[in-house]
C-alpha cells in the first residue's frame, strides 16, 4: 500500500501576495502547486488535500456587505461562505491537479468532498469569540452595525477599526469521514475539509446545524490525518522550514526535531499565533494520536520534504 499523505495547502499556495488576489491569479498559483502534488503521486504517494480559505471568505463577506448596503440584498452567512469556498477552491484544485495528472498520463481522478466538521456547543470559544473575520469598519458605524447585525460581536482591531469576531471551536468529528475514507481506499485523490470544514453542532441525535464560526484549518487537517491513519501530515506554507526566533538576528532553522523538543519550543513562545503556532500544535496532535511524521515546508519543496530531505521534520 502506497504511503498516505495529508497535504495542507496554505494560503501562499493560493494567494501569493496582495497584487495577485484575482480568481485568475489564485488559479495560476494552484496550477503551480499542482505540479509538485503530481510529482508526489508519481513518487508513490496517495494524497488527501486540505486548504485554507481565509482571504476568499473575506472577499465574499465584503461583496455581501456592499450588496446589502447599495441594493438591500440579503447577507451571506459566514457558514455558507465556508461552504462556497470549499466548492470554488475545490473546483480549482480538481481542475489544476486533474489536468496535471492527465498531462503525465496518470490514471487518477481528483474529487472534492464538501465537508462538515462537528464542534461542541459547550466549546469555550462560543462564549468568548476571538477570531476576526471580514472587513474593517469605522468606529462611527458601530451603532448602525449593531442595528443591522444584532448578533455580531465587534471589537477594536489593533487601531485599524472595528472588526467582527466569531468563535473558533475545536474540531471534534468529520461528518463525511466514511465517504472520504471510501474514496481514498478506491484510489481517488481527495480534497476535503477546506477552510477547516463547515462548522456544525449537533442539535439532536444525528441532526446537525451550521454555525457562524471558524475551525482552525491546521487542527482540522490533523484530525483528518488521524482518522485516516495517514503516514505523513505535510504543511505547505510560505517558508522552507519553521524557525526559532523568526525574523530576528538570531533566527535558527529547525530541521529534524522530536515532538518533545517542539513542545518545549512552543512553551518558550517561538511560534506566532495565527501563523506557525497552529501548524506546530496540529503536528503535536497528529503525533500524539498515532501519526508517524510531520513536515513543514514551501510548495516547491513538497517532494523533498515528503522524503524527509527538506523542511522541518517532526517525529514522535
Amino acid at each position: 500500500m502506497h504511503t498516505l499523505a495529508i497535504i495542507a495547502i496554505g494560503g501562499n499556495s493560493i494567494i501569493r501576495d496582495e497584487q495577485h488576489q484575482r480568481v485568475a491569479d489564485q488559479y495560476e498559483a494552484i496550477q503551480e502547486t499542482a505540479v509538485y502534488l503530481a510529482e508526489l503521486v508519481l513518487a508513490g504517494y496517495r494524497l488527501v488535500l486540505t486548504h485554507g480559505n481565509g482571504p476568499q471568505v473575506g472577499f465574499i463577506l465584503t461583496r455581501s456587505e456592499i450588496a446589502y448596503r447599495y441594493e438591500g440584498l440579503h447577507d451571506v452567512p459566514l457558514v455558507s461562505c465556508v461552504a462556497d469556498t470549499q466548492g470554488a477552491l475545490g473546483y480549482h484544485i480538481q481542475q489544476a491537479l486533474g489536468n496535471e495528472m492527465r498531462k503525465r498520463g496518470i490514471p487518477r481522478e481528483v474529487v472534492t468532498v464538501v465537508t462538515q466538521v462537528k464542534a461542541s456547543e459547550e466549546d469555550p470559544s462560543f462564549a468568548h469569540p476571538t477570531k476576526p473575520v471580514g472587513a474593517f469598519y469605522d468606529p462611527a458605524q458601530e451603532e448602525s452595525l449593531k442595528e443591522a447585525h444584532p448578533d455580531w460581536i465587534m471589537v477594536e482591531d489593533a487601531g485599524r477599526g472595528l472588526r467582527r469576531v466569531v468563535p473558533s471551536p475545536q474540531p471534534l468529528e468529520i461528518i463525511e469521514m466514511n465517504a472520504i475514507r471510501t474514496l481514498v481506499d478506491n484510489g481517488f485523490l481527495v480534497v476535503a475539509g477546506g477552510g477547516g470544514g463547515i462548522p456544525v453542532v449537533e442539535k439532536g441525535p444525528g441532526r446537525f446545524e451550521g454555525v457562524d464560526a471558524v475551525i482552525d484549518k491546521d487542527l482540522a487537517s490533523a484530525l483528518l490525518a488521524v482518522e485516516l491513519k495517514a503516514d505523513l501530515l505535510l504543511f505547505s506554507t510560505g517558508v522552507e522550514q519553521a524557525y526559532l526566533n523568526y525574523r530576528r538576528p538570531e533566527q535558527q532553522p529547525l530541521g529534524k526535531i522530536s515532538s518533545a523538543q517542539l513542545r518545549e519550543y512552543i512553551r518558550q513562545g517561538h511560534f506566532a499565533a495565527g501563523s506557525m503556532l497552529p501548524k506546530v500544535q496540529a503536528a503535536l496532535y497528529f503525533l500524539e494520536n498515532g501519526g508517524k511524521r510531520v513536515a513543514i515546508t514551501r510548495p516547491e519543496c513538497l517532494v523533498e520534504a515528503a522524503k524527509g530531505i527538506k523542511g522541518t521534520q517532526i517525529t514522535a
